[in-house]
C-alpha cells in the first residue's frame, strides 16, 4: 500500500550523475534586482562584506536603477536583518539541518523566505523567482528542494511562525522578543539591561531596530544651512540637530546628491551629530581653540567638529590608527583647520593640553544595527570584554591629553552597559575626574532619563542608539 503522507523535503540524492548543462550557471538575466540581492548575500557570507557597501557598488556596476534598485535594496537589507529568524523557519521546513544545506542554496532560501514573510510580493512570485534562480545555477533537483521548502514556509505568515517557533512570552519575554524582531538573544538582553525592562519598551526598541531607517544628512557649518539642504534634497530638517536633514528610507543613493558630492553635506546619523555637538556646548573657562578627535575614522564627527572649530579660529587634531581610514578623514575634512595623524589613540604622541577631546571609541556597534543589517549576526558576547578594555585605555589617554578644566566626550554607538556606564565609572574612579551632566547639552531632546550620561534610542529619538558621557578634567 502506497504511503501518501506528506514528508519534509530533503536534499535529493541518487546514484545518477546530474545531466550536463550548457553555459554558465547563473540566475536569469531578466531578474537583475533579485540577482543583485543574492550576490550581495553571498558576498556578506563569503567575504564578510558589508551589505551597505557591497550592494551600492554592485548596483552602480550593473546600472541597476529605479524600482529594480529599490527592490534589490529592500531584499538585501531585509534578508540580512532577519537572517536568524529566517534560518529557524527554514530549518523547521527542512528534513536536513542547515549545516548540511549548500550555503549558496541557503542564501537563495533566505531571499525567498524574506519575500514570503516580510514583503507584499505575491507568494507564487516569491517562490517561482527563487526556484528559477536555483534551477539556473544548480539544476532541477535542488530547485525541487527549494520549491518544497518555500511552499511549506508560505503556509504560514510571519506572526504564525512566531507563534510556532518563538519562546513563550510569559516564560521568556526576552527570548520571545528576540525571535519576533530578529535579534540574537544576547543583544536583546543587552537592550533590556540598558532600558531596565523586558516589557513594552523593550519591544518598541527592538521593533525600531528591526525597521529600515531614514537617511540622515548633516549640513557642513559655514557652507550650507539645514534649511537650504532640505530644500535642495527634498528632505525635512531634523528635529534636534541644527545641522541635520532627514530623507525618506528608499530615497536613493544619498552619495549621488549634489550637496554630498560637492562636500557641503555628508551622510551622518542625527545621533552622531548630537553627541559631537554636546562636546562643543559644555561650558569651558579659558582658551577654547585646540580640539582633538582621538578615534577619527572614517571622519564624520571630525568633519563636523572641524567645521565648527575652523569658524571660531581654532584647530582640530584628528587621530586614526588605520592609514586607509586616516585618508578618509583627510578627504572629509578637506579645506578645514584639521591635522590628521596616523597613530594609536592610546599613545598618539601628541602634546597634552587640549581644550576639548572626543573619544568616539571602537565598540560593538549594537546601537547602529538597523543601518548595518548583517552586523547583529556577526557580533558575539565575547567581543564585549576586549572592546571595553580598549575603550577604557582610550578614555584614560584622552584624560591625560586634556588640560585642567577641559572637557572630554566619551561616545560609543552601543547601549551595552559594559561599554557605556561601566567604562565611564571605572575611568572616573581611576583618574579622579568629574562626570558632568550631559543632558543640558542635548537641548530640546526629550526622554533623556536620570543622567548624568545620555543614551539615545531609535524608538525614542529616531537616532542610532548613541551613548555620550561628558567628563571635566
Amino acid at each position: 500500500m502506497t504511503d501518501h503522507r506528506p514528508r519534509k523535503p530533503s536534499r535529493p540524492g541518487g546514484s545518477r550523475p546530474p545531466r550536463p548543462r550548457r553555459g554558465p550557471a547563473r540566475p536569469p538575466a531578466e531578474d537583475p534586482a533579485r540577482l543583485a540581492a543574492l550576490e550581495t548575500l553571498r558576498a556578506v557570507r563569503d567575504r564578510d562584506a558589508y551589505a551597505n557597501l557591497a550592494l551600492p557598488a554592485l548596483l552602480k556596476q550593473r546600472r541597476i536603477t529605479g524600482r529594480d534598485a529599490a527592490l534589490a535594496t529592500e531584499l538585501t537589507y531585509g534578508a540580512c536583518r532577519a537572517q536568524g529568524m529566517l534560518d529557524e523557519i527554514i530549518a523547521d521546513c527542512s528534513a536536513r539541518p542547515l549545516t548540511e544545506v549548500d550555503p549558496k542554496l541557503l542564501d537563495a532560501l533566505r531571499l525567498g523566505a524574506y519575500q514570503l514573510l516580510r514583503t507584499r510580493i505575491p507568494s507564487h512570485a516569491a517562490v517561482a523567482s527563487t526556484v528559477d534562480m536555483v534551477r539556473s545555477e544548480s539544476g532541477s533537483k535542488l530547485a525541487g528542494f527549494a520549491n518544497a521548502v518555500l511552499r511549506r514556509i508560505s503556509e504560514r505568515d510571519e506572526q504564525q511562525w512566531v507563534d510556532r517557533l518563538a519562546p513563550d512570552r510569559a516564560q521568556d519575554p526576552v527570548g520571545h522578543l528576540a525571535f519576533r524582531y530578529a535579534h540574537p538573544r544576547w543583544i536583546a538582553q543587552a537592550f533590556a539591561d540598558a532600558l531596565g525592562t523586558t516589557g513594552a519598551e523593550l519591544e518598541s526598541a527592538l521593533a525600531a531596530d528591526d525597521a529600515r531607517p531614514a537617511v540622515h544628512l548633516t549640513a557642513r557649518p559655514g557652507e550650507i544651512s539645514a534649511e537650504e539642504l532640505a530644500a535642495i534634497t527634498g528632505g525635512e530638517e531634523a528635529p534636534y540637530s541644527p545641522y541635520g536633514v532627514h530623507l525618506e528610507a528608499g530615497a536613493g543613493d544619498p552619495g549621488e546628491l549634489e550637496p554630498v558630492r560637492e562636500g557641503f553635506a555628508a551622510v551622518q546619523d542625527e545621533g552622531s551629530q548630537l553627541v559631537s555637538l554636546a562636546l562643543t556646548r559644555a561650558g569651558l573657562e579659558g582658551p577654547d581653540r585646540r580640539w582633538l578627535d582621538l578615534c577619527a575614522g572614517p571622519g564624520g564627527k571630525a568633519a563636523l567638529l572641524g567645521a565648527l572649530v575652523t569658524l571660531d579660529g581654532g584647530t582640530l587634531d584628528a587621530v586614526e590608527q588605520a592609514p586607509h581610514r586616516a585618508e578618509l578623514v583627510r578627504r572629509s575634512t578637506d579645506g578645514l583647520a584639521v591635522d590628521v595623524h596616523v597613530g594609536d589613540g592610546r599613545d598618539p604622541g601628541l602634546e597634552p593640553g587640549y581644550d576639548r577631546v572626543l573619544v568616539d571609541a571602537p565598540c560593538t556597534g549594537l546601537g547602529a544595527l538597523r543601518r548595518r543589517p548583517e552586523a547583529r549576526w556577526r557580533r558575539r558576547p565575547a567581543d564585549v570584554p576586549e572592546l571595553a578594555k580598549l575603550q577604557r585605555e582610550l578614555l584614560m589617554s584622552a584624560v591625560r591629553l586634556t588640560r585642567p578644566g577641559g572637557v572630554v566626550a566619551y561616545v560609543v554607538c552601543s547601549p551595552h552597559l559594559s561599554e557605556t556606564d561601566g567604562v565611564v565609572s571605572d575611568v572616573v574612579r581611576r583618574a579622579g575626574v568629574e562626570q558632568i551632566d550631559a543632558r543640558p547639552h542635548f537641548p530640546d531632546v526629550p526622554d533623556l532619563g536620570d543622567g548624568p550620561s545620555v543614551q539615545l534610542w531609535p524608538h525614542k529619538h529616531g537616532t542610532d542608539a548613541m551613548f555620550c558621557a561628558l567628563l571635566r578634567v
